[in-house]
C-alpha cells in the first residue's frame, strides 16, 4: 500500500454526479472507494474508473444506516488506508413536495438521506482526518439549497439549505486540524433523479440542464486543489435555464 496515494470515499457513486466524479478523479492518483446501495451500479462505475486509468473498489452501503456507515469507514481505513477525502453525492426526494400534501414519514426519509446521512458520514471519518492533520469533504447540495427552490419540495429544500451551515461549521471548527469542506450547489442536472418529479421534464427541458460531468469537473477541482485552499461553496447553473431544484 502506497501511503502517498490518498483514499477518496465517494458515497452515492452508483450513478449521476457520484459516478461522473469517480471518473473525473480516475487519473489523479487516488484510491477510490465507491459506495451506494446497488452493487451492479457500483461495479459499472468501477469499470469506468479503470477504463479511465484509475483504480476503484466497490463497497455497498445504505448511507442512512448509522451503524453501517461507521462500520464502512472503519473497514475502508483498514483495507485501503486512512480516508483523506469524502465526496457525498447520495440523496433522495419524494413526489409529494408541497405543504398541502406533506407526509411526515416522507419528510423524515428525505432529511435522513440528504442531511443526517451527511453528518453521520463526516462524523465517522473526522477523527482520523483530525489525527492526520488533513481532510477534505465535498457535499453535493442543490440550487434549492442556495436560494428558494420552487418545486424542489419542503423536505428537500430544508435539508439542502442546512448543508451550507453543516459544512461551514466544519470549516470553522476543524480548519485548525487541516480539515476543509465545500458545498456544491448545482441547478438542474439531467439524471434519473429528475424522474422523481411530479411532472417529469421532457427531452427539450433536459437538453437545457447540466450534465453530471459538468458538476464532476467542479468536484474534481475542489478535491485536487492544494491542501491549504478551502473552496467553501460553489454554485453552478445551466446557462439557458435557471431552474429550481434537481
Amino acid at each position: 500500500m502506497d501511503d502517498a496515494l490518498p483514499v477518496t470515499w465517494i458515497v452515492g457513486a452508483g450513478s449521476g454526479v457520484g459516478r461522473a466524479s469517480a471518473t473525473a478523479l480516475a487519473a489523479t492518483g487516488r484510491r477510490l472507494v465507491l459506495s451506494g446501495r446497488r452493487h451492479e451500479c457500483l461495479e459499472e462505475t468501477c469499470r469506468g474508473v479503470r477504463d479511465a486509468g484509475g483504480s476503484a473498489a466497490a463497497h455497498v452501503l445504505d448511507a442512512t444506516d448509522d451503524d453501517a456507515v461507521r462500520a464502512a469507514a472503519t473497514r475502508i481505513a483498514d483495507e485501503f488506508g486512512p480516508i483523506a477525502e469524502v465526496i457525498f453525492c447520495a440523496g433522495r426526494n419524494v413526489p409529494e413536495r408541497s405543504w398541502a400534501e406533506l407526509d411526515p414519514a416522507g419528510f423524515r426519509d428525505v432529511v435522513e438521506a440528504d442531511l443526517i446521512a451527511v453528518a453521520t458520514t463526516i462524523s465517522a471519518v473526522l477523527p482520523g482526518m483530525r489525527e492526520r492533520g488533513y481532510g477534505r469533504v465535498v457535499v453535493l447540495s442543490s440550487w434549492a439549497g442556495w436560494t428558494l427552490g420552487r418545486g424542489a419540495g419542503v423536505a428537500y429544500s430544508a435539508s439542502k439549505t442546512a448543508l451550507a451551515s453543516l459544512t461551514e461549521q466544519l470549516n470553522d471548527q476543524e480548519s485548525a486540524h487541516g480539515v476543509s469542506a465545500c458545498v456544491v450547489c448545482p441547478g438542474d442536472i439531467d439524471t434519473a433523479f429528475v424522474d422523481q418529479r411530479p411532472s417529469v421534464p421532457d427531452a427539450a427541458a433536459r437538453a437545457r440542464m447540466l450534465r453530471p460531468e459538468d458538476v464532476a469537473r467542479a468536484v474534481a477541482f475542489v478535491v485536487t486543489s492544494p491542501r491549504e485552499v478551502c473552496v467553501n461553496e460553489l454554485v453552478i447553473t445551466p446557462v439557458r435555464s435557471h431552474s429550481y431544484g434537481r
